[in-house]
């Protein structure tokens, strides 16, 4: 059959560009090894000439193929499958440009591209290393390029086609028409989640930082290979401090996008997707400590082979977790299982086995000081500091692994843990007090030895200083978090002396060398800041949307897992009190070509409703709404930012879509103590008047009179409620009243008037024979939150630091 309109042209140049990068990679392989093997120099140069070029022709046929990918995603070629399964026309451009790594095989296509970016980068820098180096950067280049070839050997198919027609993909009766790009208008689009300016920028550093630490583990290779088992430290430094730099910039790029995008109210829930991020990181920051320690004293350099091999081999066992479809039941950021799971294991065994192989068969030819390190030196402790981030990859790797372990035999009944956050938390809390001391004592140490007199009076002051501070932060800031017992209250106290710590000691230490060569300190400061961000920020979040009056028991599906007591129900322009502010939900908005509703959220901060704002804020939490029900959207919370805490909005619930608008109006009761009052699903009795109000919304304050009425609702199932309607009066006259509202039945009830000549009072009901417009909210405060985003700026900023000076001592 002859199909029309298609554009295959796009299609058929990538399909060979992918054929041809994947060709190129195996000629420049071969062609670098040979380069590192022979001994003559002249055959040598021709066969590093052969590699340079090979590559080149790759690394264009991948940079062909990310523009061809994005010309079809902009000009919506939806015959192609990988763009109708990633985008749509009513996405906006920035959108267009992350629907190409949104996918398996876009993601294998920007991890080829900066693979190709440090190779270039390295054939003109890297000098005698050239070879070697390379020859294993083109090796990893043949198995990411396999991922997206999607050529069939015999029944096995080699990687997923980026490039493959929708019409040789999927069966269905629209393919049977010659046109049927006429019925094909668009695509399924962007994931909701994705539809945020994180996805634009977090994945392209996230993979680079991934690509990067292939750099260390070549040049780890090299050394073995070409038996220059010392020199290649040197030379590594400035590549692994940059991987860490960019890798560990990348992991805090999606907390913050976490932040931002996600509802779960936090930067980190120790997903299984970021924990196998971030081990690398840890094995990378501890193999530099140890590539650092040998440099000064030559301790540590077999250890500094394995970190830089574990690091590696740990990017492509994340690669597996996340690409493989493993984890699809335990994290939100997991791909399905395309079928590539052997692929991506023999990618991480091709490179993980021999590397540790070689590295204990060659391991007494590395050299080794024959005494061991004093324990007063700082190498000692530098090594034990990199064995403490081991265990805490170890830990965190085998947890996050468990269903892995669960798919082998006779493992079948292990099981994540049910609260993830604390049990991670309980032991990597531990983790951070060591590491914070160390970073905060090891640099007053001396490499090779110290006089311990000369210890004591570096660190003295710091210390001190550092005490000081410590119990006026736990004064000040209250920090009593009592949740998990005494004991994990006693490990944040210790956890909030070590942050500080880092910090005094490290900027003291700043101080005493020229701030060019004091990138060290300056990423120990921002990492100080960091622990101590995170501390405050976690022990003392609280949720100011509590709903002590239980008006949404009931409101939530049993599959939902939000707390109905931590949620407010917001009456379209019913001032509601949440903590120190009056909130109010002003309605919502939509804008062209933009899918998202955002909804208006009014926050004043007064002491009473109809008093002056003492601060007043709008807020757009916004939502896609694609199902009925209030389990239907996809929220994406504001935040209003001081310079000491955010405010963290979203919305958890809404009206079903298609509610008419509410226009029924109060029917008057007027009723004494003990009284019924009738409504359709049940009654309430007027149990009491207090003038002491207990209803959240309602705060005193001078010349304010206030009366409450207690009225017990018992509905026709046997339920039980509580409302609390307020009439309230300024001197000797009516002000206003505020009305208490049960969402599960549509009932509102206001106290209106004082009848005192009677004994009675006025309450009216409001019974809705339609769902208000209303939101359901959820508001978080987070104090001194940007003590964490400052220091991951300040960490990042010493890495560089140290890049720069690191380079300077290899020229």
């Amino acid at each position: 059959m002859k199909y029309l309109n298609e554009h295959l042209l796009p299609g058929q140049i990538g399909h060979f560009c992918a054929v041809l990068a994947f060709v190129a990679s195996i000629v420049a392989t071969v062609a670098y090894a040979f380069a590192t093997m022979v001994k003559e120099e002249t055959v040598k140069k021709s066969w590093a000439r052969i590699g340079r070029i090979s590559f080149l022709i790759q690394a264009a046929s991948v940079f062909t193929i990310m523009g061809l990918l994005y010309y079809m995603i902009n000009h919506h070629l939806f015959e192609y499958k990988y763009v109708w399964a990633h985008s749509s026309k009513a996405l906006d451009m920035k959108y267009l440009l992350s629907c190409m790594w949104e996918g398996q095989e876009g993601s294998f296509m920007l991890w080829s591209t900066w693979h190709s970016v440090l190779g270039i980068i390295l054939m003109f820098r890297a000098k005698s290393w050239e070879s070697p180096v390379m020859a294993v950067i083109s090796f990893a280049q043949i198995f990411v390029g396999s991922m997206v070839l999607g050529i069939y050997f015999f029944d096995y198919r080699l990687g997923s086609g980026l490039f493959v027609l929708m019409r040789n993909e999927m069966e269905a009766p629209i393919f049977t028409n010659p046109n049927y790009l006429t019925q094909l208008t668009d695509g399924k689009g962007l994931n909701e989640l994705l539809q945020n300016y994180w996805m634009v920028i977090h994945p392209p550093v996230l993979f680079l930082g991934f690509a990067s630490t292939i750099v260390p583990f070549a040049y780890g290779i090299a050394g073995l290979w070409t038996k220059r088992y010392t020199e290649w430290v040197k030379p590594v430094l400035p590549w692994a401090l940059f991987s860490a730099g960019i890798l560990g910039l990348g992991i805090m790029m999606g907390a913050a996008w976490a932040y931002e995008s996600l509802t779960f109210g936090g930067y980190w829930a120790w997903d299984p997707v970021e924990n196998s991020s971030l081990v690398p990181w840890l094995t990378l920051v501890a193999g530099i400590h140890t590539l650092l320690a040998y440099k000064s004293t030559g301790y540590s350099l077999k250890i500094s082979y394995f970190f830089v091999f574990i690091t590696f081999t740990l990017v492509l066992y994340s690669s597996f977790l996340t690409k493989s479809g493993v984890l699809g039941q335990t994290s939100v950021h997991s791909f399905t299982d395309l079928g590539m799971n052997g692929q991506l294991l023999v990618f991480m065994f091709i490179f993980a086995i021999p590397a540790f192989a070689w590295l204990i068969m060659k391991r007494k030819q590395i050299p080794a000081p024959a005494r061991e390190e004093s324990t007063y030196s700082r190498e000692f402790w530098m090594f034990v500091g990199s064995l403490i981030l081991l265990i805490a990859g170890i830990q965190i790797s085998f947890t996050t692994s468990i269903p892995v372990w669960s798919k082998l035999p006779g493992l079948e009944n292990m099981a994540p843990p049910t609260e993830p956050v604390f049990f991670y938390n309980q032991i990597q809390i531990w983790v951070a007090i060591v590491i914070g001391l160390l970073t905060a004592v090891v640099q007053y140490l001396k490499f090779k030895n110290t006089s311990k007199q000369h210890f004591i009076k570096g660190i003295l002051r710091p210390t001190i200083i550092a005490i000081a501070v410590t119990i006026l932060i736990a004064i000040i800031g209250k920090i009593n978090y009592s949740q998990y017992g005494g004991g994990y209250l006693f490990a944040i106290y210790l956890m909030l002396f070590a942050s500080v710590y880092a910090v005094v000691a490290n900027f003291n230490y700043l101080f005493k060398g020229k701030f060019r060569t004091s990138g060290a300190s300056v990423a120990h400061v921002g990492f100080g800041l960091i622990l101590l961000g995170v501390l405050i920020s976690s022990t003392k979040k609280s949720v100011l949307s509590q709903d002590k009056m239980g008006t949404l028991d009931g409101f939530f599906t049993k599959e939902s897992k939000e707390n109905p007591r931590e949620n407010l129900f917001l009456p379209k322009g019913m001032p509601v009190r949440m903590g120190d502010y009056f909130v109010t939900y002003k309605g919502d908005s939509t804008a062209p070509r933009d899918p998202k509703t955002y909804f208006i959220v009014e926050y004043e901060r007064k002491d009473d409703p109809s008093g002056p704002a003492k601060e007043k804020f709008t807020l757009y939490p916004d939502a896609f709404l694609n199902i009925k029900g209030q389990e239907g959207i996809t929220p994406n919370p504001a935040s209003k930012h001081y310079w000491y805490k955010d405010i963290f909005t979203y919305v958890t619930g809404l009206p079903k879509k298609g509610a008419q608008a509410d226009s029924i109006q109060y029917k008057q009761n007027i009723v004494a103590t003990g009284d019924t009052i009738y409504f359709s699903k049940g009654y309430m009795i007027l149990e009491s008047l207090n003038s002491q109000p207990s209803n959240p919304n309602f705060k005193a304050a001078d010349s304010v009179i206030a009366l409450e009425a207690t009225l017990r609702v018992k509905s026709l199932d046997g339920g039980e409620n509580v409302l609390h309607p307020v009439y309230i009066l300024k001197g000797e006259a009516y002000e206003y009243n505020l009305p208490d509202t049960l969402s599960q039945f549509s009932l509102a009830a206001r106290f209106s008037k004082v009848l005192p000549d009677e004994k009675k009072v006025q309450i009216d009901i409001k019974e809705s024979a339609s769902v208000t417009d209303y939101v359901v909210l959820k508001a978080y405060e987070f104090p001194m939150i940007n003590v964490l985003w400052i220091g991951i700026i300040i960490m990042t900023i010493g890495f560089f630091m140290s890049v720069g000076q690191r380079k300077r001592e290899v020229k």
